[in-house]
């Protein structure tokens, strides 16, 4: 599979070093280089890219911003000389940050996170065409160079690492651990069966036993709910209860 990409960086080295990773890279091919994201929107609306790489402090609309006026269907790896910033690209649900100086090594492992949500979504289309169904029965995970079949009805929760996920499924004592980010997995799921209820972690609702404190209790384990996700779960929970009276509060 091949992805078309861009970058924006209004540093003309910065944005010289990544051309350099792109076409070093067999599965990317790069459809345009911008030192402003005001001179990019134009051209990516109209042909939008499946990735982009993207600075953060970019003058006049920086990244941030700009990461939420582009293509639904374009993947985000965000390019910083600022750790502090890698909690925002999460509230945006960037695949992926970066931060400068980027190795070549660095560039490779997220340029490939980007190629497996590629391919998760032509197959997730491609069972979708075929079967005539809205969702899938189970999803195909990539793990130790073997790809597994795993039931969406047997997944309990998601657990969200930097570079990794752990799927905690009902049947099994251990996780099964893939190479992709939170929001490659979120968008895997049919999101009538799973809601995310943290930046680190997705949950599916019909497995819920007990909501205690802001927490989900799966056996021994507690899972956290914050602020963010609050409101979305419990809107979720309403929707699906034989009760009127669920709050966040």
């Amino acid at each position: 599979m091949n992805l078309s990409c861009a970058i924006i960086d209004d540093e003309p080295l910065a944005v010289s070093l990544l051309e350099s990773y792109v076409l070093k890279t067999p599965f990317l091919t790069l459809k345009g280089k911008y030192h402003s994201t005001v001179l990019a929107m134009p051209e990516l609306n109209a042909n939008p890219v499946d990735l982009l790489l993207l600075d953060i402090q970019i003058p006049e609309l920086n990244g941030m911003e700009f990461s939420r006026m582009v293509s639904e269907n374009t993947r985000i790896i965000f390019t910083t000389a600022f750790a502090e910033y890698a909690l925002d690209s999460y509230k945006v649900n960037a695949l992926d940050y970066l931060l400068k100086p980027i190795s070549y090594a660095d560039f490779l492992q997220s340029a490939k996170k980007a190629l497996q949500w590629g391919e998760m979504f032509h197959h997730r289309q491609t069972a979708k065409s075929a079967s005539g169904k809205s969702e899938p029965e189970s999803i195909f995970i990539k793990t130790e160079r073997r790809l597994v079949q795993i039931g969406l009805n047997e997944i309990l929760y998601v657990e969200g690492l930097k570079d990794y996920v752990k799927i905690f499924i009902e049947s099994q004592t251990q996780p099964v651990l893939s190479l992709m980010s939170m929001k490659a997995m979120e968008e895997l799921l049919p999101s009538d069966k799973f809601v995310r209820v943290h930046r680190s972690f997705i949950v599916q609702p019909q497995k819920i036993k007990v909501i205690e404190r802001s927490r989900i209790i799966f056996g021994k384990e507690y899972i956290p709910i914050s602020d963010s996700y609050k409101e979305k779960l419990y809107e979720f929970l309403s929707r699906n209860s034989l009760f009127t009276d669920i709050s966040v509060k």
